[in-house]
């Protein structure tokens, strides 16, 4: 008699860090949130106390705003960057180009995005100006913005000074600036580390407006679009409306990041994701069919391996995506990952690795 088969067992932690389920404090304050009637759209406390934990997060008055996801507050702050004929320029490998189904364009009712190659996932200065020079007459998309994501899609991380260098060349050239932020709490994880604030690659390096995500960070349908330059909040609150973003219930959009800026957990659980890719990183590291694509600096790790291991270890039950090319994968770690899955996909990966 045949051994019968064991059912694969789904793990999805790879996958994304959108897979892991809310964060304890977010969920104590979504919950805390859900006691007794408040006022609606935002005029609540836990909406104010939100946006105070925000402005208190980067030193400074801002302009906050909630909305339910990713997408929505990129689209929506290019929006109140950009007129219809400017033109936005963005890593080739952005959400803003390759993940927003032209969101961006939607909402800015027609400027078009601009995609450039940068190494690492990262846009350089001079690849920037070629792009804002490019084409200055009145046939083509007038330059408009500059879109950096931090931390990058590559799972690298840009330097205040990184930052500080290319905003110079956007405003040298009248470019607005925008941060999408998605994973915006590990790259401030990582540039803490050398003493580098959330104010100092923000708003003190030029950036006008960022996309500050919630989501990824261990809460649900949530991320804030804050604007330091507050002149190109006015009336943002409209666009807001009009793109189907306006929370009726929005204190418990707003619970959750009391919940995980008044505990220190939005930094705290960054800092766990990043370690979880620190430890992948160093358990794959010294197998020879493996080879990094970038070092990992924030919580993601991106490696080229045998196509036909990546099969295997999907048929085994493991989520992770094809990312660059035929044979680079990448693997997200979050707040929820465990040392144990870490080693243990490292030991499955190995002993496929030691079978081909």
């Amino acid at each position: 008699m045949s051994e019968p088969s064991r059912p694969i067992h789904h793990d999805y932690t790879f996958a994304s860090d959108n897979t892991a389920g809310l964060a304890p404090e977010a969920l104590a304050a979504f919950n805390a949130a859900n006691a007794g009637t408040v006022s609606s759209y935002g005029q609540d406390e836990w909406t104010q106390r939100a946006k105070e934990l925000i402005r208190g997060v980067f030193q400074t008055d801002c302009a906050v705003f909630f909305v339910f996801n990713g997408t929505a507050a990129n689209s929506l702050a290019l929006s109140a960057l950009c007129r219809s004929y400017h033109r936005i320029i963005c890593h080739d490998v952005s959400h803003v180009e390759v993940d927003e189904c032209s969101a961006p364009e939607f909402f800015t009712g027609g400027a078009k995005v601009i995609p450039i190659a940068g190494p690492l996932g990262k846009l350089l200065p001079a690849d920037v100006e070629r792009a804002a020079l490019r084409r200055p007459d009145v046939h083509f998309p007038k330059a408009g913005a500059l879109t950096l994501t931090q931390s990058s899609e590559w799972g690298t991380v840009y330097t205040a000074d990184e930052v500080r260098a290319l905003c110079a060349t956007a405003k040298k050239h009248a470019l607005a600036v925008h941060l999408d932020g998605a994973r915006f709490a590990n790259a401030a994880v990582t540039l803490g580390a050398a003493g580098c604030s959330p104010a100092d690659f923000t708003w003190r390096a030029g950036v006008d407006v960022l996309s500050f995500g919630g989501t990824k960070n261990g809460m649900n349908t949530t991320e804030a679009v804050v604007f330091f330059n507050q002149e190109y909040a006015r009336d943002f609150e409209y666009r807001v409306k009009q793109g189907a973003q306006l929370a009726s219930k929005q204190r418990f959009a707003a619970a959750q990041w009391v919940g995980m800026l008044e505990t220190g957990a939005w930094l705290r659980h960054a800092a766990h994701a990043n370690s979880m890719a620190q430890r992948l990183a160093a358990a794959l590291r010294p197998l020879p069919q493996v080879k990094f694509i970038a070092e990992p600096a924030a919580n993601g790790v991106f490696v080229e391996m045998p196509a036909a291991v990546a099969e295997t270890l999907w048929a085994r039950g493991w989520h992770f995506y094809r990312f660059i090319g035929d044979n680079g994968y990448r693997l997200m770690c979050s707040w929820a990952t465990t040392p144990e899955t870490v080693d243990r996909f490292a030991a499955e990966l190995q002993a496929e690795l030691g079978a081909k």
